[in-house]
């Protein structure tokens, strides 16, 4: 299953020097990191419209799109998705309460 983000994560990595006349990744990527981090905002309320309105068809197209523009996101601050998969990985059989508690403040 996260093939998919992979090879996404790929495609937007190969895109960062295209023309943004001719890709929408390239045009984001562009416009720099706060941009993009813009978008990514904006979609994820988007999900949470879709959420709270109990709309499972445009929820599952905006968290579609809110996955999209966290690589975009990503791949402008140059933050590689397998250390973000690393990190899932180092949490994942922790308590969320336990995790957070061993945070440095």
């Amino acid at each position: 299953m996260s093939d998919i983000l992979h090879r996404l994560a790929a495609t937007i990595a190969a895109r960062k020097g295209a023309d943004p006349d001719t890709s929408w990744t390239a045009k984001l990527l562009a416009k720099g990191p706060e941009k993009a981090a813009e978008k990514f905002g904006e979609e994820a309320v988007e999900a949470i419209i879709a959420a709270v309105k109990n709309d499972p068809e445009n929820l599952k197209a905006e968290a579609a799109d809110v996955l999209y523009h966290l690589l975009v996101m990503l791949a402008a601050r140059d933050v590689a998705l397998a250390d973000v998969l690393g990190e899932l990985e180092r949490r994942e059989g922790l308590s969320g309460i336990a995790e957070k508690a061993s945070r440095p403040r």
